[in-house]
C-alpha cells in the first residue's frame, strides 16, 4: 500500500517546511543557544505545517545523530519513529478532540512527571486541535505549564486560538505563540511541481495553477488533491483531468456568464444556469469561481495585475474590459459578498444564484442621483429678458421602495412601478444661476420652499428644526428638542410635542417662541406649539406605531445618511410609497 503524497513528502527538516521560515529559524536558534521553551503554541490555518513543525522540533531534540546546523538527520531510528507518528518513549502525540476532558489532562500531567529515556533526550508532548480541550482540562494543566519538570516540552497546535483565549486566557502567558502563514498559490505551485517531478509525473501549467488555487492556502490540501487527480488515470496531469477529478467549472462557462451580463440578456440566465445544474455543478464552487472571475475582470479594467489567471482566461477578460465599468463590477462584487453567507446555508442555491445574475444583468436599469441633480442644476436656456431659466424634468420619479445605497448612491428605476404615482414638477418662478447657487441640502430651513404641515413631514424634518434652533444659540432648547417627539398636528396648526420628563418640558416651554419660529421657517400654517409631558405610566415617548410613522422614520434616516438624496427628495417632492 503506497503512502499518500501528503505523508510521503512530509518535511523532515526545518528548512523543508514551506513559507514558515520565521518559525523554523526561531526554533533552530533556540536549540543552538539552549533556550528551549517549555511550551509552544502553533496557530494557523489547516495544512500549513503546525504538526509538521512540532514533529521536526521533537526530532531535532531527540536525534541520535546531532547535526552541526541543529537540523534532525531524519534517518536515525528516533527520527524515523517520530516522523512517522509511531510509538516513541519520549514523544507522545495526543488528539485533543478525543482526549479533551479533565481526566485526560490529569493523566497527561502525571505522565509528564517521568524523566525522558536518556540524559540527552527530551520528553515532547504534541497536543493537536488544542482548542478542543475543556476549561477544566486547561485548569488541570496550568500548574505544570507554569513549572514543568526538567527536559519536558509541550507543543499545542490549533486552528482556532481565540477559543483558547476564551476558555483559558492564563495559558497564553505560559507558552510561546507562533502564528503560521497561509501558503500562497505561487509557493504551492513550486512545492507541488517538485513533488510531482519526484514522482515522475508531468503536469500542465494551467493544471498546476488550478490545483494551487483549489488548495486555498493549504499545502496538505494541494497534495491530497494531486493524489485525487492521479487516481483518475495514468499519464501527465492536464487541466481537463483536474476539472473532471475535482468537479470544477470550465473557465469558458464563466466567460459565457459575463457575456450574458454585459449584453443585459436577463432572460437567458435561467437556461444557462439550468444547463450547468444538469451537469451536477456544485453551486458553492460556481459562486466562488464567479467571484474570482469578477475580481480578475475588475483588476484588468483598473489596469492591475492578476498573476493567478490562465493565459486563456486572461485573453478572454482582456477582450471584454471595455464592456464593463469599474463601478458596475464593484457593485456586483458587493452584492455577491452580501449574499454569500445566506447562500451557504440555503436550500435553494440555484434560485439565489439565478436571481443574483438577473440583478447583475439589470444594472443598466439604474440611475445615479448625480444624474438627477445634474439635470436639475444644468445650464438653463436664456430668455428674452436676459434671465436664465432652469430646465427641470417633466416627470419626477417617486421611490417605490427604499433605495439600495452603494458606493455610487444609485436608486433602482423600475420600468413600470405599480404603486408609484408620477407628479409634474413646475418650473421655478425665480430661477437662480446654477454656477453660484448653493446646494439645496446646504440651505438653512428658512431659505427652502415651505412645505404643507402634516405629522409625517414634521417627523422627517425634526432634526432640521433642532439644528435651526441650535444655530440661533439656543443649545439647551435644541438638546431638549432632540429628546422630544412630535405626536400630533391639528387642522388649526397646533403642533403637540411630547417629552418624557418635567425638566425637558420646562426647557421647551421656555424656548417655545424659538421653536415656533423654526417651524414656521419650514412649514406653512403653524400657529401654536403645545408641550405635553408624559407620565411614567404611559407607554412611550413616541406615537403609536403605524405604517405612516415607519415610512416617515425610514425617510428621515435616508435623509441623514445622504445629503444628495435629501436634496433630491426636497427638489422632486419624492415620496416613499412602501
Amino acid at each position: 500500500m503506497s503512502l499518500a503524497l501528503a505523508r510521503k513528502y512530509r518535511p523532515r527538516r526545518f528548512a523543508d517546511v514551506a513559507v514558515q521560515s520565521h518559525v523554523a529559524t526561531t526554533l533552530k536558534n533556540a536549540i543552538a543557544n539552549d533556550r528551549i521553551a517549555h511550551a509552544y503554541l502553533f496557530c494557523g490555518p489547516r495544512g500549513t505545517g503546525k504538526t509538521t513543525l512540532a514533529r521536526v522540533l521533537a526530532m531535532a531534540l531527540n536525534c541520535e545523530n546531532k547535526q552541526a546546523d541543529h537540523e534532525p538527520c531524519g534517518t536515525c531510528a528516533s527520527c524515523t519513529r517520530i516522523w512517522a507518528g509511531s510509538a516513541s518513549l519520549d514523544v507522545v502525540e495526543i488528539d485533543a478532540a478525543s482526549n479533551r476532558g479533565v481526566d485526560d489532562a490529569r493523566d497527561l500531567r502525571e505522565r509528564a512527571m517521568y524523566a525522558p529515556s536518556g540524559p540527552d533526550r527530551y520528553k515532547v508532548y504534541i497536543i493537536d486541535e488544542a482548542h478542543m480541550l475543556t476549561r477544566e482540562a486547561w485548569n488541570a494543566l496550568l500548574k505544570i505549564l507554569e513549572e514543568p519538570p526538567p527536559r519536558v516540552v509541550f507543543v499545542f497546535a490549533t486552528t482556532e486560538p481565540q477559543k483558547i483565549a476564551q476558555a483559558a486566557a492564563p495559558v497564553l502567558s505560559r507558552v510561546q505563540r507562533f502564528d503560521l502563514k497561509r501558503i500562497g498559490p505561487a509557493d504551492v505551485r513550486v512545492r507541488l511541481g517538485a513533488v510531482l517531478k519526484e514522482e515522475k509525473v508531468g503536469i500542465e501549467p494551467d493544471a498546476l495553477g488550478m490545483l494551487a488555487r483549489a488548495a486555498d492556502g493549504s499545502m496538505r490540501d494541494a497534495l491530497s488533491l494531486a493524489d485525487q487527480v492521479l487516481s483518475l488515470g495514468t499519464g501527465d496531469i492536464t487541466a481537463t483531468r483536474v476539472r473532471e477529478a475535482l468537479g470544477l467549472v470550465h473557465e469558458d462557462e464563466y466567460v459565457a456568464l459575463l457575456d450574458v451580463i454585459a449584453d443585459h440578456r436577463a432572460g437567458d440566465i435561467f437556461a444557462s444556469v439550468g444547463r450547468l445544474a444538469d451537469f451536477g455543478i456544485d453551486f458553492g464552487l460556481l459562486l466562488s469561481g464567479l467571484a474570482d472571475t469578477l475580481r480578475a475582470q475588475l483588476a484588468i479594467v483598473l489596469g492591475g495585475a492578476v498573476p493567478e489567471l490562465s493565459d486563456h482566461l486572461r485573453e478572454a477578460l482582456e477582450a471584454r474590459k471595455e464592456r464593463f465599468g469599474s463601478g458596475d463590477l464593484l457593485r456586483m462584487l458587493t452584492m455577491l459578498v452580501e449574499i454569500e453567507p445566506h447562500f451557504r446555508r440555503s436550500g435553494q442555491q440555484q434560485l439565489l444564484f439565478e436571481t443574483l445574475l438577473v440583478r447583475f444583468a439589470l444594472l443598466d436599469r439604474t440611475i445615479g442621483l448625480e444624474e438627477i441633480l445634474r439635470g436639475l442644476d444644468g445650464a438653463g436656456s436664456t430668455g428674452g429678458g436676459g434671465q436664465s431659466r432652469r430646465e427641470t424634468p417633466a416627470v419626477a420619479p417617486r421611490l417605490a421602495s427604499p433605495p439600495m445605497m452603494s458606493d455610487s448612491k444609485r436608486i433602482s428605476e423600475p420600468a413600470a412601478p405599480p404603486r408609484a404615482v408620477a407628479k409634474e414638477v413646475s418650473k421655478s418662478p425665480e430661477p437662480r444661476a446654477a454656477s453660484n447657487a448653493p446646494a439645496i441640502a446646504d440651505q438653512p430651513p428658512s431659505a427652502r420652499k415651505k412645505q404643507p404641515l402634516d405629522l409625517n413631514r414634521l417627523a422627517e424634518h425634526w432634526d432640521d428644526v433642532a439644528e435651526h434652533i441650535r444655530a440661533s444659540g439656543r443649545n439647551v432648547v435644541a438638546s431638549a428638542l432632540n429628546e422630544a417627539t412630535p405626536t400630533a398636528v391639528t387642522a388649526g396648526g397646533v403642533v403637540t410635542i411630547s417629552v418624557t420628563s418635567d425638566a425637558l418640558a420646562e426647557a421647551l416651554q421656555s424656548g417655545s417662541e424659538s421653536i415656533l419660529a423654526a417651524l414656521r421657517g419650514i412649514f406653512d400654517g403653524v400657529e401654536k406649539v403645545a408641550v405635553k409631558g408624559m407620565t411614567e405610566g404611559q407607554s412611550a415617548a413616541r406615537p403609536r406605531l403605524t405604517a405612516e410613522n415607519v415610512i416617515a422614520d425610514r425617510v428621515a434616516t435616508l435623509r441623514k445618511r445622504d445629503p444628495q438624496l435629501n436634496a433630491a427628495i426636497d427638489a422632486l417632492d419624492l415620496r416613499l410609497i412602501e
